[in-house]
């Protein structure tokens, strides 16, 4: 019975062309405003380390100054050199790491090319594992490493694409910020949307080109950039704002915990800190801490830009409209038909073969409507690539999205289709019959 319905749909398509192109139009214009934004929002919101994203955690502690203070303060996003390396060292977690941005000069090894600058990354050796980091060669430092501040690096594919030719370049050399590197690993692909472990800078750009071993980056000097956050005097500090007992927040720190027993004795141990601290003089607070998993550190730091939640709603809302205006089109093309309706109910149809006779054209309506829908978005999404803000090149449309717009497609045409596929199946046949 379907079959049929659908090829009595065809053919009335064919009968009323202008109407029913109103109608595909209204449909496909709404769909691709709405899959547009909705497929920005998706990129833009997913989990991006969906394997163990309730096992990384971002902890928050509070070493600020009274000054300032008020109750139900937040604790600071960051954290100070002299806390990151503490913690770093009591290893209460599976894994832990600290890190830094920063930005380095690179010359090529034979000089074939003009120093650039890129992106870089000062961490610990835990940050490959515990971000499970894939590498196209090598791997990443050991915590010896670490300790004996070793001139080693990890660059990423596009870096060694671009000094290497692709090549595996593991035990070459390159020169970053002046001094030279060994380089141990080359990345593979990996970007994470948004880039979850600092959500200081700009969250959904490339991840950096250039990983450094941390103390190493403090020896040789290597300039930083990030938000920094000071709360006393740190001119007397050999490092200035960055110096090992700065009072300054400009770390972040993550640590893997494999259990909730764990979590729980984190936190614990995170508020035995802060009171230890206080009680040395260093913290000035009442013990603020906080621990929060991938997903729930996105959210609290608003991960989705608010201009690009303002448009899915104003995309849905633009639906809404077009759907209104689809009633009204299916309406008059429905009840256009009353005397066909009213000679197929005298002949035995029943009010329920009329309703779904006419809910199936109203899904094909919403079937050719998602098809030119799906074009429409592709074009929003090219130019959404062609914008300057970071995630712009992040927004592609995947299988699932593809699925979800002849998904919405449909939904909303049979939606649009209850309240005229109703009055059609209200017509009385001995009305219509009498009027020929």
């Amino acid at each position: 019975m379907f079959g049929y319905y659908f090829s009595l749909a065809l053919r009335s398509f064919k009968r009323n062309k202008a109407l029913t192109f109103l109608m595909v139009l209204a449909i496909a214009l709404g769909i691709g405003a709405s899959m547009t934004t909705l497929t920005v929002f998706y990129v833009l919101s997913g989990d991006p380390i969906p394997q163990k994203s309730d096992k990384l955690f971002y902890p928050r502690i509070d070493p600020r100054s009274a000054n300032g203070f008020t109750p139900g303060d937040e604790p600071e996003d960051q954290f100070t050199r002299y806390d990151a390396e503490r913690l770093l060292r009591d290893k209460k977690g599976d894994r832990q790491a600290l890190m830094t941005g920063g930005a380095s000069s690179i010359e090529a090894e034979d000089g074939r090319i003009e120093p650039f600058r890129i992106d870089a990354r000062y961490t610990t050796a835990d940050f490959f594992p515990m971000f499970d980091v894939p590498f196209r060669y090598g791997n990443g430092w050991s915590a010896a490493d670490d300790e004996s501040r070793a001139r080693v690096a990890v660059i990423s594919k596009a870096l060694n694409e671009k000094l290497f030719g692709g090549a595996n370049s593991v035990g070459r050399e390159i020169k970053a910020s002046g001094a030279t590197f060994r380089v141990i690993g080359v990345l593979d692909e990996w970007r994470p949307a948004p880039k979850f472990y600092d959500m200081t800078q700009d969250r959904f750009t490339e991840v950096e080109q250039l990983f450094v071993p941390f103390w190493t980056s403090r020896a040789l000097k290597m300039g930083t950039q990030g938000n920094i956050n000071c709360w006393g005097d740190s001119s007397a500090e050999e490092e200035g704002s960055q110096g090992p007992n700065a009072p300054c927040s400009w770390l972040q720190y993550w640590v893997e915990l494999g259990t909730p027993e764990k979590v729980e004795a984190y936190k614990q141990y995170l508020k035995n800190y802060s009171d230890q601290q206080r009680a040395a003089g260093r913290f000035e607070r009442p013990t603020n801490v906080d621990l929060h998993n991938v997903m729930q550190w996105l959210d609290k730091q608003g991960a989705v830009p608010s201009d690009v939640r303002l448009q899915v709603w104003l995309a849905f809302g633009f639906l809404a409209v077009c759907l209104l205006n689809t009633v009204g089109l299916l309406l008059a093309k429905f009840l256009g038909r009353a005397s066909q309706i009213g000679v197929r109910r005298a002949l035995g149809a029943t009010r329920k073969a009329i309703f779904a006779q006419c809910l199936v054209e109203a899904g094909t309506v919403g079937l050719v409507g998602g098809v030119l829908g799906l074009v429409l978005a592709w074009l929003g999404l090219l130019a959404v690539r062609q914008q300057p803000a970071g995630y712009a090149d992040l927004a592609h449309m995947d299988l699932k999205m593809l699925l979800a717009t002849f998904a919405l497609a449909i939904v909303a045409s049979l939606l649009a289709g209850m309240l005229p596929a109703w009055r059609a199946m209200q017509v009385t046949p001995a009305i219509q019959l009498k009027s020929q």
